[in-house]
């Protein structure tokens, strides 16, 4: 008789979700600019006046997530006057934060390249849209900057005891 039983598996790993790359981000951001760059030098002539709404809402969510990094980290450091927070809400805003930033790199390197595109083309209608595009890039920025603050803010903080477990080798 022989043995046919397989060989045993490898344990599966355990998922984690570790703090965004900021090379990621630079990746996501420069292929999203050279997109835009191809995209808006072969159909500028065909699209119509830039739009101011998609720098408003950018910037309407990066003033939400500063809002929620600030508000998430004193309940977290659980500072006099604030409520525990629950630990799924904080679970959220870490996913939350994570596609912000990346979504603000996507956004911003295609604001980037639009506004790059504009400078250079000497055109009436690149120079007015030229406002509403580096809006549209600030905005991005913002809000990569509020959602990798909300992220750093979703951090447990550690113990002081945690140090002393460390020292002994537990």
């Amino acid at each position: 008789m022989s043995d046919r039983s397989s060989p045993p598996r490898p344990p599966a790993p355990n998922p984690t979700m570790g703090p965004t790359r900021p090379a990621s981000l630079v990746v996501a951001g420069l292929a999203s600019a050279a997109l835009a760059w191809l995209l808006v030098s072969s159909f500028y002539a065909d699209l119509p006046a830039l739009p101011w709404l998609p720098a408003v809402t950018l910037a309407g969510l990066a003033v939400l997530e500063a809002y929620a990094a600030l508000t998430t980290r004193a309940r977290i450091d659980r500072r006099p006057g604030r409520e525990p927070v629950e630990p799924l809400t904080v679970a959220r805003y870490a996913v939350l934060a994570k596609a912000s930033s990346l979504v603000g790199a996507i956004f911003g390197g295609f604001w980037a390249g639009l506004v790059l595109w504009l400078v250079v083309e000497r055109t009436k209608a690149a120079s007015d849209d030229l406002p509403a595009a580096v809006a549209g890039l600030v905005a991005s920025l913002c809000l990569i900057a509020a959602a990798l603050w909300l992220e750093r803010a979703c951090r447990v903080p550690e113990r002081p005891d945690d140090d002393e477990d460390d020292e002994l080798g537990r």
